[in-house]
C-alpha cells in the first residue's frame, strides 16, 4: 500500500485546495512561520465545514519558544483539545518535553484523555529528544496513535536511518515523516516504510498588497495545489514497505 499524504494548512481555503489536489488528510494550524500554533475555533469549524472533520487534525500548541510547558499551559492545551474535538475534528497534534529534553508523558496522558476517541498525534518535539526510538515506546504506552518526525534531522531526507529504526519499532503507532520534505524526497522517504509523509506545500500570496504600519511584511502563506498534486503523484508512485 502507499503511504498517506498529509498537508499542513492554515485556512479553510487551503484545506479545500489540499484535499481537492489529492491530500488524504490535513494538519490545521496557524503561524507556520514559527512552527505552528493553535488555530481559532472559528477556523477549525470552517475547515471542518470545508472538507469534513475526519480529514482534519488540529495542531494544539499554545505558544512558540519550545515545548516545555507549565501546569497552566498543559491545562490550556487540554481545554483546546476538548474544544477541537467538540468541533468535529478527526485528530489533534500535540507535543511536550521535560526540562531535560525528554517526552512529558504525564502531559501526554492528560491530553489523551481530553482527546477521547480522536486520533492523538505527537509532533516533532520527538526530534528534540536524545533517543527517539526509546521515546516512541513511552508514547505508545501513553496512547499516542501517530508520531510526526524528521528522524531527528533538520530535514527528513537526512534522517532516513532513524526513520527506519522508528518504523521497525513502531508497533501499533503510525510513523509519519515530516520536516523540510520536498517532492523529490518522497520516494526515498517512503522507502523507509513510513505510514505517511507530511509537508506544507506553501506558496507566498498577496506580495503586492501593502501591509501598512504595524502589519508586518507583505505577503502571506497559501497552500499551493500544484505542489500538493505533485506530492500526491509522488506518493502514489511509491510502495510502503
Amino acid at each position: 500500500m502507499t503511504a498517506a499524504l498529509e498537508i499542513a494548512v492554515q485556512d479553510a481555503a487551503g484545506a479545500h485546495a489540499a484535499i481537492a489536489a489529492g491530500a488524504d488528510r490535513l494538519e490545521l494550524c496557524q503561524a507556520l512561520a514559527v512552527g505552528g500554533l493553535t488555530p481559532s475555533i472559528a477556523l477549525i469549524e470552517a475547515a471542518v465545514a470545508a472538507v469534513g472533520g475526519a480529514a482534519v487534525n488540529v495542531l494544539v500548541r499554545p505558544r512558540g519558544g519550545g515545548f516545555v510547558y507549565d501546569a497552566d499551559e498543559v491545562a490550556l492545551v487540554a481545554a483546546d483539545i476538548a474544544a477541537a474535538v467538540a468541533a468535529g475534528v478527526g485528530g489533534v497534534v500535540v507535543g511536550a518535553l521535560t526540562a531535560d529534553g525528554r517526552a512529558d508523558i504525564e502531559a501526554v496522558r492528560r491530553w489523551r484523555d481530553a482527546a477521547g476517541e480522536s486520533t492523538l498525534v505527537f509532533h516533532r518535539a520527538i526530534d528534540a529528544t536524545p533517543d527517539p526510538v526509546a521515546v516512541l515506546a513511552q508514547l505508545r504506552g501513553a496512547g499516542v496513535d501517530r508520531v510526526l518526525t524528521s528522524g531527528g534531522a533538520p530535514r527528513s531526507i537526512d534522517g532516513l536511518d532513524t526513520l527506519r529504526a522508528l518504523v521497525a519499532a513502531r508497533g501499533d503507532v503510525q510513523i509519519m515523516a515530516g520536516g523540510g520534505i520536498r517532492v523529490a524526497d518522497i520516494p526515498a522517504i517512503a522507502s523507509t516504510g513510513v505510514d505517511a509523509v507530511h509537508l506544507s506545500a506553501r506558496t507566498l500570496a498577496g506580495i503586492d498588497v501593502a501591509a501598512g504600519p504595524g502589519g508586518g511584511s507583505t505577503g502571506h502563506d497559501a497552500t499551493d495545489p500544484q505542489q500538493v498534486a505533485a506530492a500526491a503523484a509522488a506518493v502514489a508512485g511509491t510502495l510502503n514497505g
